[in-house]
């Protein structure tokens, strides 16, 4: 069952914050809210494991839609590139502050755990980090533009 007041708090934080849209996943709810007008304004879904104990926490897999769009992976040579996603909704920025340099470069070497962006996410930054080492072949979104859930924001060559 959906909690109306949950659903209400959701509109609200979404009316005060810079973000267009918000997906959320419980189990098997989604609830999508968008400000845009080709949005939807409010989905929601039901499978039958939605009481199961242990259901997944959020943020859930992406929809079947998205992973649907998603390209296939880009090969260097006869390596393939680690494409880095977003795990969120939200803005890039590709520093830390608007005068601050860039974490990262086109080129530049990373290693696991390195921070290569933050997204904010209702007001929160939040560092998105390194998952594999190698090098930074694409950036593949402008600073300050808003991302997707599983957006590729990164292709890196492991090699």
């Amino acid at each position: 069952m959906i909690d109306i007041g949950f659903v209400e708090s959701l509109i609200r934080m979404l009316d005060e914050s810079s973000l267009d849209s918000l997906e959320i996943r419980r189990g098997g709810t989604r609830i999508r809210l968008a400000k845009s007008p080709d949005g939807r304004a409010v989905v929601a879904s039901r499978s039958a494991n939605d009481d199961a104990p242990g259901a997944a926490a959020l943020p859930g897999p992406p929809p079947p839609e998205a992973a649907a769009e998603a390209p296939p992976p880009v090969e260097a040579g006869s390596a393939q590139l680690a494409e880095i996603a977003s795990p969120m909704v939200g803005t890039f920025y590709r520093a830390p502050s608007p005068e601050a340099a860039p974490y990262v470069e086109v080129g530049g070497a990373v290693a696991e755990g390195d921070v290569l962006c933050v997204i904010e996410a209702m007001k929160l930054m939040n560092e998105l980090e390194c998952e594999t080492s190698g090098r930074i072949v694409e950036i593949c979104v402008d600073n300050a533009e808003p991302v997707d859930f599983g957006q590729v924001l990164f292709r890196i060559d492991p090699a």
